[in-house]
């Protein structure tokens, strides 16, 4: 019986490789019973070779950030996945430095089987946890008090096992002692997929690597904030789709446009404002 808890994965705390992964944002995948080909073919990732290890999936998505320097709305990046033995079978371990934007179709991947995905999206932070299993996502959080999905609770048990300072409700308990939320996920990913991540898994592995396109955007009318601080005050405010496309495109071209520099010459020492040449 798998027993791992957060003090199994307290390596992440020293690792360059996950310090790198948090930072940049990222989404680790685990899919069973599909190939790595066959999952990189299901995102619509464009082949891109293979990568040998952590440093191989790091200089290619490096190569391709320089190709879309300087288009901030390009949310497309390289992936890495390769072949692990986890619970009933092999399963398809998926990384990406994304910004913690997520895999897509994640529910048709676990169609006949499972996925268990979290992410980072870097620096802000927002930790997402996902867990479909076939084609239904089961549960879903950012904090594990509040959670989502057809069966929110299912997990509640082994979030508490795995480290998560959580009433037998699953409540978060303000009297228990917490521990590092990160690695609580990767143990209760470890619960559900048999996987143990491990610094050198994620390090030697060859990766099978595709360039994951961004992904359209849901159709919108408009953009409401409707917020109201603890002073009771509210600010409402509401934008249409044209006048929020109009600003998008504002900001994009002037963050396109070239940087102008000019130069005033320091005006003679000992003339006056009014003087003029003969």
């Amino acid at each position: 019986m798998n027993l791992v808890t957060a003090h199994d994965y307290a390596w992440i705390r020293t690792s360059p490789l996950f310090r790198r992964m948090s930072a940049s944002g990222y989404t680790l995948t685990l899919i069973r019973g599909r190939t790595p080909q066959e999952v990189l073919r299901t995102t619509g990732a464009e082949p891109r070779g293979t990568g040998e290890g952590a440093a191989g999936l790091t200089e290619a998505d490096d190569a391709h950030r320089d190709e879309i320097a300087g288009d901030y709305w390009d949310e497309s990046y390289v992936a890495g996945a390769f072949k692990a033995a986890g619970e009933q079978g092999d399963w398809t371990v998926v990384l990406a430095f994304d910004g913690g934007l997520g895999l897509p179709h994640m529910g048709t991947l676990s169609e006949g089987g499972r996925v268990v995905a979290h992410s980072t999206n870097g620096g802000k932070p927002i930790d997402l946890f996902h867990w479909f299993e076939d084609g239904e996502l089961r549960t879903t959080f950012e904090g594990p008090s509040a959670r989502d999905g057809s069966s929110p609770d299912e997990l509640v048990p082994l979030l508490r096992e795995v480290g998560f300072p959580l009433t037998p409700d699953g409540e978060h308990n303000e009297r228990a002692s917490t521990v590092g939320g990160k690695a609580a996920v990767l143990a209760l990913a470890e619960r559900l997929t048999g996987v143990g991540i491990t610094e050198s898994l994620l390090q030697d592995a060859t990766y099978e690597l595709g360039l994951v396109p961004e992904q359209p955007a849901e159709e919108w009318t408009g953009l409401v904030i409707d917020i109201t601080d603890a002073h009771g005050e509210r600010l409402y405010e509401e934008w249409t789709y044209e006048e929020t496309a109009t600003a998008f495109d504002r900001a994009r071209a002037e963050a396109n446009a070239p940087v102008v520099t000019v130069y005033n010459e320091p005006r003679a020492q000992g003339r006056s404002e009014d003087e003029t040449e003969e």
